[in-house]
């Protein structure tokens, strides 16, 4: 059966540092932190309340404004 063992993972590791480079891989470690750490702060945040709705509209009180139907009925044709 084939397995991974220390030696295998270790090699790997090496490959990976030759192709990719100390710096640039650390690089992309340090912007997969960032991406963890934003998704979580992004989580957090969905759990805050809602802002209330708005009551005012354009100056006036929600139920002062104007019906669709009544605002097209005063309309000359």
């Amino acid at each position: 059966m084939m397995g991974l063992s220390f030696w295998h993972i270790l090699l790997l590791g090496v490959v990976v540092l030759l192709l990719f480079g100390g710096g640039r891989f650390s690089n992309m470690m340090g912007d997969v932190a960032k991406g963890i750490k934003e998704f979580k702060k992004g989580m957090t945040d969905e759990d805050a309340p809602a802002s209330p709705p708005p009551t005012r509209i354009e100056g006036r009180a929600a139920s002062d404004a104007p019906i669709a139907s009544e605002s097209r009925e005063s309309e000359p044709r």
